[in-house]
C-alpha cells in the first residue's frame, strides 16, 4: 500500500510532500493543474519508462521518494530477496533525475538498477486509464489475466514442464542424429581403420621396445665378437688362470712370509670375486647379442608398420591402442544407433503426447474459465449503465509454447446486434473505462497489497452512470487502496480522502500545489466541479447532497 510520496524539483512541482491513506483516494483538480505530473512523478520513482524532461527549470536534479508497507506474504519481498536488497515491512524507493538525464536509484538506501524498480513496481502499483497498454489494454495480456482469475497456474505449471520435457527430448534426438549422420559418413573409413589397428594390434610402449631391440641386433655382428674375445681373455686360459695361479703361489709362500701377503691375497680375492662378476656380465651380452637374422627382420617389419601406420591416423605410436579404442566406440555407437534412435523417437512422442494431454486440459479450462469470466463481467456492466453491451472472451487456437496452445482476447460488443471487437478497438472512451473498471473489479481478487490507480478512467460519463463508476471504485477500494484521478464530481464525492492539485504563478514561475481537503473544503471543491469557476449556494448544496449520499 502507498503511504506517501515526496516529490521535489520534478516539472512544475517544487516540494510536496503527500500521505495516502487505505481505501479510495480521489485527486481533483482543473485541466493542467499538475495531476498528471504526480503520476509521472510516481512512474518514474517506479522505474517505467516515460517523459525524459522531468526536472524542474532552473533545477539541478529532481528527487521522487515513495514509501510503502509491506505486510507479511506480500510479492515485493521476493523480488528484494532475490536483488539482494533490504526487506522488512516498509518499503522506500528514491529516484534521482539529475538535468543532464542521469538517473539513480536506491530501494531501503541501497543503490539498484531500474530493472530491480520495475519489478517491485509490477507488485506495488497498477495504473489504468484510458490510454493505458500496460494491462487490460494489451492483447497480449489477456491470456495471463484470464489464468490469473481462473487461478490456472498450476495446470499452467503442469504445461510449461511437459513443454520443456519435449525440447529436452527434441534437442536429444536431433543430437544423436546429427552425431548419427557423421558417423555414417565415416564408416567406411571406421571398419577399414579399426581392421587394420585390429590386425596390427599394437601395444602402448612396444614401439621404443622394437627400436632398441632392432638396433642392438643390427650392432651385435659388430661387437659380439669383441665380447668373445674379452670374455676368452677373461676365462681361466687369460686372466682367470693368471689370476688363480698368482694366488696359489701367494698363498704356498704366507706362513715364511711373516703376514706381508696377508693384504695382497686378500686383494687378490676380492678381485676374483670382481672377475666372476665381469665374466656374468659378458656371457649375458653374449647371450643377448645372439639372434636369428630372421628376427631381426620381423622386428623391423613390424616397427615400420606400427610407424606408418601412426603417420596415417597423426598420432603417437603410443597412442594407437587408444586410437583404436575410439574408433571401436564410434563403430558400437552406429551398430546400436538404429535402436537408440528409435527409443529416443519414442521418448520424443510419448513427451509430445504428454504435453497434448496437458495443453488440452488448459484448454478445456481456459474455456470453463473464460464463461465464468463473460458472466462476472456482464454482472459488473449492468450497474455501470451497459447491460445491453456484450464482453466476450475468445479463444483460438495458436502454435505451441510454453504457455498452451491458446490465443486470448478480449471482445466487445457496445450494442445488441453490432459486431464484436477488440477491446480497445470497439469500445469508445467512456464505455472503454467502464470496461476496464468492470474487468478490474472481477479481477481483483488475490491481488492483496496492491495499490490501483485510475488515471481520469470516468472520463466521458456522468450523471447515474459517473456514480455507478463511483460506487464500483468504492468497493474495489474495500479493504485496499485505490488512487483515482478524476473530473467527476460523482466520483468524488465517494472518495474516502481527497486531495486538490492546483497552480499557481509567482515571479513569472508556475508551481503545483496538492492539500488535502477537510470537510468544508470537500463541499466546495465538489461544488466546483459541478457548476465551474462560479460556485454557487446551490452548486454547494448539490455538492453537500452528492457527498452526504
Amino acid at each position: 500500500m502507498l503511504r506517501g510520496l515526496d516529490i521535489s524539483d520534478m516539472l512544475i512541482i517544487d516540494r510536496l510532500e503527500l500521505a495516502f491513506q487505505p481505501g479510495l483516494n480521489v485527486l481533483t483538480g482543473e485541466t493542467g493543474a499538475g495531476k498528471s505530473i504526480l503520476l509521472d512523478s510516481l512512474g518514474f520513482v517506479l522505474g517505467w519508462r516515460g517523459r525524459a524532461d522531468l526536472v524542474r527549470q532552473g533545477a539541478a536534479q529532481g528527487e521522487v521518494t515513495a514509501w510503502f508497507d509491506l505486510p507479511d506474504g506480500h510479492p515485493a519481498h521476493a523480488v528484494l530477496q532475490e536483488a539482494g536488497l533490504p526487506d522488512g515491512d516498509e518499503l522506500i524507493l528514491r529516484r534521482i533525475n539529475t538535468a543532464d538525464g542521469r538517473k539513480t536509484a536506491w530501494v531501503n538506501d541501497r543503490r539498484c538498477s531500474g530493472e530491480v524498480l520495475r519489478a517491485l513496481s509490477d507488485t506495488l502499483v497498477e495504473l489504468h486509464g484510458q490510454h493505458d497498454d500496460r494491462g487490460l489494454l494489451n492483447p497480449r495480456g489477456h491470456r495471463d489475466i484470464l489464468d490469473e482469475f481462473g487461478k490456472l497456474e498450476p495446470r499452467k505449471a503442469a504445461v510449461r514442464t511437459a513443454w520443456s520435457a519435449v525440447g529436452k527430448a527434441r534437442k536429444a534426438l536431433a543430437t544423436a542424429e546429427t552425431a548419427m549422420e557423421a558417423i555414417r559418413a565415416e564408416e567406411d573409413f571406421l571398419r577399414h581403420a579399426v581392421g587394420e589397428l585390429d590386425q596390427l594390434a599394437p601395444e602402448p610402449g612396444e614401439e621404443a621396445q622394437l627400436d632398441t631391440r632392432r638396433r642392438l641386433m643390427q650392432a651385435a655382428e659388430r661387437i659380439r665378437s669383441d665380447v668373445v674375445k674379452a670374455y676368452e681373455i677373461l676365462g681361466y686360459d687369460g686372466a682367470e688362470g693368471a689370476m688363480s695361479n698368482a694366488l696359489r703361489w701367494l698363498e704356498g709362500a704366507v706362513d715364511k712370509a711373516e703376514g706381508t701377503l696377508d693384504g695382497a691375497i686378500a686383494a687378490l680375492g676380492r678381485a676374483m670375486v670382481e672377475l666372476d662378476e665381469a665374466q656374468s656380465g659378458v656371457v649375458a651380452a653374449i647371450d643377448g647379442l645372439s639372434f636369428n637374422p630372421i628376427e631381426l627382420e620381423e622386428a623391423e617389419e613390424r616397427l615400420f608398420a606400427i610407424r606408418a601406420l601412426a603417420r596415417k591416423h597423426d598420432v603417437a605410436p603410443d597412442e594407437l591402442a587408444g586410437y583404436a579404442d575410439t574408433l571401436r566406440e564410434k563403430l558400437a555407437a552406429l551398430d546400436a544407433g538404429d535402436a537408440d534412435l528409435a527409443d529416443l523417437r519414442k521418448a520424443l512422442n510419448e513427451a509430445e503426447a504428454a504435453y497434448d494431454a496437458a495443453a488440452s486440459d488448459l484448454t478445456q479450462a481456459r474455456t470453463k474459465v473464460s464463461a465464468k469470466l463473460d458472466k462476472a463481467v456482464s454482472g459488473e456492466l449492468a450497474p455501470l449503465k451497459m447491460d445491453r453491451a456484450v464482453f466476450e472472451t475468445r479463444i483460438t487456437e495458436e502454435a505451441a509454447g510454453p504457455e498452451g496452445r491458446d490465443a486470448v482476447a478480449f471482445t466487445v460488443a457496445t450494442n445488441p446486434g453490432a459486431p464484436a471487437g477488440p477491446l480497445n478497438k470497439i469500445a469508445s472512451g467512456g464505455e472503454l473505462s467502464r470496461f476496464l473498471l468492470a474487468l478490474k473489479v472481477c479481477l481483483a481478487g488475490g491481488q492483496a497489497g496492491l495499490t490501483m490507480i485510475f488515471d481520469e478512467i470516468d472520463r466521458g460519463v456522468g450523471g447515474a452512470t459517473a456514480d455507478a463508476v463511483g460506487r464500483r471504485l468504492k468497493a474495489l477500494a474495500e479493504g485496499g487502496q485505490v488512487l483515482v484521478v478524476t473530473h467527476s464530481p460523482q466520483v468524488a464525492a465517494l472518495g474516502a480522502h481527497h486531495w486538490q492539485v492546483s497552480k499557481s504563478v509567482a515571479k513569472g514561475m508556475t508551481t503545483s500545489q496538492v492539500i488535502p481537503l477537510d470537510a468544508p473544503a470537500r463541499v466546495d471543491e465538489v461544488a466546483r466541479m459541478l457548476s465551474g469557476d462560479q460556485v454557487t449556494d446551490a452548486a454547494r448544496a448539490a455538492a453537500s447532497a452528492l457527498l452526504d449520499g
